[in-house]
């Protein structure tokens, strides 16, 4: 049909979504969020034992995030993160754990015994400088002993330090007892460098009290002919 001059054309009808896209509108879950920080985290695990609690709060965290997003599926998204990062943290957590089982059953050289900082306390309620029977009982023994290097002047070439129980006294000029220190000579005498990480020192222990320059009050323990390991 023919149009006047000033007629208007018929308009051919917009198409417009009756239903907009529900992805559109979905937060991401900010849980699912931290999982995946985590996941970033979990290989910590295969540094120490406790920091195994990285990947198990990943865990978590992943866990909680999947039952949120179950629970709020038209608010919530984030589903394949949160998969990703409990997977993530599955792995790092079990493979943490086996790798500090094998550490810890290959570290002890044959013939030595383990010895911990428990071994070397007075029992409650006796003087802080008694030797107990625990560290008595070990004396003349071959042991593997860990902790943390107390920082003197040298820092390179050393051949004689104490070690201590925590980073607490090594790194932060704490005062440990008595009870927490063990006076150390290598049998290597390039000696070593400085470092305020855990250390694994292999030697030959012996109970000899003794003054020392390094700490009033001296030292009750020592480890001789003694190794890095």
């Amino acid at each position: 049909m023919a149009t006047g001059l000033f007629d208007t054309p018929p308009q051919v009808a917009a198409s417009v979504p009756t239903t907009a896209d529900p992805e559109a509108y979905l937060a991401l879950s900010g849980v699912a969020v931290a999982a995946a920080a985590l996941a970033a985290f979990s290989p910590l695990a295969f540094v120490d034992w406790w920091l195994a609690v990285v990947p198990l709060i990943g865990l978590v965290l992943g866990s909680v995030a999947l039952r949120d997003i179950a629970r709020r599926p038209t608010e919530l998204t984030g589903r394949p993160l949160a998969i990703v990062a409990m997977a993530a943290c599955g792995l790092a957590l079990v493979g943490g754990l086996v790798y500090q089982s094998v550490v810890y059953a290959t570290e002890l050289p044959p013939g030595f015994a383990r010895l911990s900082y428990a071994h070397l306390q007075p029992a409650d309620g006796d003087p802080p400088d008694t030797v107990p029977d625990t560290a008595r009982a070990l004396d003349g023994h071959d042991v593997l002993l860990k902790g943390y290097m107390y920082p003197g002047k040298q820092q390179r070439g050393i051949v004689q330090f104490l070690l201590v129980r925590d980073q607490g006294d090594c790194c932060f000029g704490g005062n440990p007892r008595i009870t927490d220190r063990v006076l150390v000579q290598l049998a290597d005498p390039a000696g070593v460098e400085f470092s305020p990480r855990l250390k694994k020192i292999a030697g030959r222990f012996h109970v000899r009290p003794v003054g020392t320059d390094a700490l009033a009050g001296g030292v009750l323990y020592h480890l001789e002919n003694a190794s890095v390991r």
